[in-house]
């Protein structure tokens, strides 16, 4: 990193430090619990990884976006940006099958952790809270989640009865870039035993502006082009509909329901806007349609289970698919299929001595299945069975804490009639000649050691050993894939991906002043990344999974200090500061984000917020191979929010987003140079609880 990196870091948390040791009076956060953390409750406060829980009244007025979208911002977080209808979140330096999207703990079941441009299945205005979770913690859900964990938690099975006998939520907003309208609204229905749920959202958007040009002046200059005339980045239309209920029986024991839901989505994929070329190239611009349908089955059951205190469980099956279609031609091109179940029991340890814990079992049967022109991958079955445990010792003054998982893959690949590239003959690969199933156990475990030194602090150590099988696509993919832009090819011989981590939390809380940090590096035997070969096939630069050698390290720093306060009014500044640094044997690591600094000042009233953030993002020049650098940029965001009513949570809002217009290119994304992020945005809305 940069000096002027370390400078402007350590400028920030210093301003916000002043002062702080001295001042008096009750923490100004609340404590949250983090229920991915454990299947035992663990405050966000106390926990020895880095988590950040979004919860329901700040998703009421968030931008109606793709989930990566939303998260991007959070430290050590950015979007896999592929234009406004398909993003994951990068989570520290990692995406695509390192970082696991989970709905109520189970794995989503769509194709969005093949490809960049596809969209997740779960929507944020479908969420009751999201949590982020980022460290050793993560071997709770499988070796997928060595970079980390995002929960989408719903309460579409309701947990509790309804206060009064009826309470929901709902919201709305229009924006002006893009022209996007949203509305989303939860009703829980019955005081119990019975609960019913019902839950809907609907978002669309026409194409959006960016500050300048789509196509970047270095893109222009390597391949010898110019950009068109036009701020406007076409093709990046969304309209998403999705619709679901459930329906619990609830008593003072817990709950036990059932839920349904129904997830329709169009977006278009973003193209080169080049001077003189036709529309997306011979093909024209192409648009994904999305649909799912998933069912889920989840419970809670306290009692006296000898050892145990509480159960928990929860299933789900999920069937989807999405088609790419030809907007000049409507010819479809591919389908993606995939269709699968997903179960999870807990088995929570009755409390004792400040010991707590739990053991717990996973399993997991899918089938993907792809088929047109875009058949990289053979149709393939995954299977996996996992068991784990997690185990905390808090004494108060200190504690550990621990946990264990063993995990069996299988994935086999249906080769018939499938045969090898020329590419993949040229590397010595067969596909047809080489094994097409493929087994795997993966063992992972960490460790951890706490101290609360005095009140306002925590610190904490964690070390954590964690594995993780290659995926299908890893392992059997041989074709042209549009969504990264080269032809791909697997390597059905490769081993478990694994990681030795260490993480190091310092938290201080105490008046008005908090502050937290992570630091941590990880070193990786096997990783599995996309090499280039050098080759050329079908017009797209061949590129080889292979396992290699890697070092990943950085860290996060936020500050909060409540600057004034005078009766229901407060000023509260904030500060957050991200980096990351990845390197392999090959060079530097793909699509790494370069660090960021955000500061912000929050002034609330009972009835009013007013907020104002500046964010920079530094330029990326220290880039691998065939990818260009990316410039910094600085954005401004205002928000604002009133509530006319004094005894009614009603809020009327309006937000200013990159106000700046700044040309932002997420460098964490395969588009960066023919897309950028949206410009200046203006949005008003209102949201209701009740």
């Amino acid at each position: 990193m940069s000096r002027k990196g370390w400078l402007l870091a350590g400028a920030a948390s210093a301003m916000l430090a002043a002062g702080g040791a001295a001042a008096e009076g009750a923490p100004s956060a609340v404590d949250e619990v983090v229920v991915t953390a454990a299947p035992y409750a663990v405050s966000e406060r106390w926990l020895t990884s880095s988590a950040h829980v979004i919860t329901r009244e700040a998703l009421d007025v968030a931008p109606s976006v793709g989930l990566g979208d939303l998260l991007s911002g959070e430290p050590g977080v950015r979007s896999s940006f592929f234009g406004p209808g398909a993003s994951r979140p990068v989570i520290r330096g990692l995406s695509g099958p390192r970082v696991l999207i989970l709905q109520n703990g189970l794995g989503q079941i769509d194709a969005s952790d093949a490809s960049p441009d596809h969209a997740v299945a779960a929507d944020p205005d479908e969420a009751d809270r999201i949590e982020i979770l980022r460290g050793p913690s993560t071997l709770a859900y499988g070796g997928s989640g060595i970079g980390g964990v995002v929960n989408v938690i719903d309460e579409r099975v309701p947990s509790a009865a309804a206060e009064d006998g009826i309470e929901g939520h709902l919201s709305g907003a229009l924006a002006g870039n893009g022209e996007g309208a949203s509305a989303a609204g939860h009703l829980k229905l019955g005081r119990g035993p019975w609960v019913a749920a019902l839950q809907a959202a609907r978002r669309t958007s026409d194409d959006y502006r960016a500050g300048g040009r789509p196509l970047s002046a270095r893109y222009a200059a390597a391949h010898g082009v110019a950009g068109e005339a036009t701020d406007r980045v076409r093709n990046t239309d969304v309209e998403l509909k999705e619709a679901g209920g459930g329906l619990a029986y609830v008593g003072g024991w817990g709950f036990v329901g059932a839920s349904a839901r129904k997830t329709r989505s169009v977006y278009g994929l973003p193209y080169s806007q080049i001077a003189g070329a036709p529309p997306g190239g011979e093909e024209g611009p192409v648009a994904i349609h999305l649909r799912q349908t998933r069912y889920d089955l989840r419970g809670e059951v306290a009692g006296d289970f000898g050892p145990f205190a509480q159960v928990k469980f929860a299933g789900g099956h999920a069937d989807y698919r999405h088609f790419e279609q030809s907007r000049t031609t409507g010819e479809v091109g591919t389908n993606f299929l995939s269709k699968g179940e997903e179960g999870r029991l807990e088995l929570v340890q009755q409390a004792r001595g400040g010991w707590q814990g739990a053991v717990g079992l996973q399993g997991l049967r899918r089938d993907f299945d792809a088929v047109g022109e875009e058949a990289f991958v053979p149709p393939t079955r995954t299977d996996q069975a996992g068991i784990f445990t997690l185990q905390r010792l808090d004494k108060g003054g200190w504690g550990l804490e621990g946990g264990v998982r063993l995990e069996r893959t299988r994935v086999q690949a249906d080769q018939a009639g499938r045969e090898a590239s020329a590419a993949a003959q040229a590397l010595g690969l067969d596909v047809a000649a080489g094994p097409d199933r493929r087994s795997f156990t993966a063992i992972s475990g960490s460790a951890a050691v706490f101290l609360r030194p005095s009140a306002p602090w925590f610190l904490s150590l964690s070390a954590a050993h964690n594995e993780r099988a290659p995926t299908q696509f890893e392992l059997f993919a041989d074709g042209p894939h549009a969504g990264t832009g080269s032809f791909e090819i697997g390597d059905p011989n490769l081993k478990t991906e694994a990681v030795n981590s260490l993480e190091a939390t310092a938290r201080y809380t105490a008046g008005r002043l908090a502050l937290e940090a992570h630091l941590y590096y990880a070193r990786y035997q096997g990783f599995i990344q996309e090499t280039p070969t050098g080759g050329v096939e079908d017009n797209l630069p061949v590129q080889q999974f292979q396992q290699l050698e890697a070092r990943f390290w950085g860290g996060e720093l936020t500050a909060g200090y409540d600057a004034w306060r005078d009766g229901d009014r407060n000023l509260r500044l904030e500060a957050a500061y991200d980096y990351v640094r990845g390197t392999t044997d090959a060079g530097p690591a793909p699509r790494i984000p370069p660090w960021s600094l955000t500061a912000r000042a929050i002034f609330t009233t009972g009835r009013a917020v007013a907020r104002a953030e500046v964010r920079h993002v530094a330029g990326q020049d220290r880039v691998a191979d065939n990818e260009l650098p990316t410039d910094s940029y600085t954005t401004l965001n205002l928000f604002a929010s009133y509530r006319p009513i004094g005894d009614q949570d009603l809020r009327i809002f309006v937000e200013g987003r990159n106000l700046t217009d700044a040309v932002a290119r997420e460098h964490a994304s395969f588009l960066k140079d023919i897309a950028p992020l949206p410009g200046r945005n203006l949005r008003v809305g209102v949201a209701y609880a009740f």
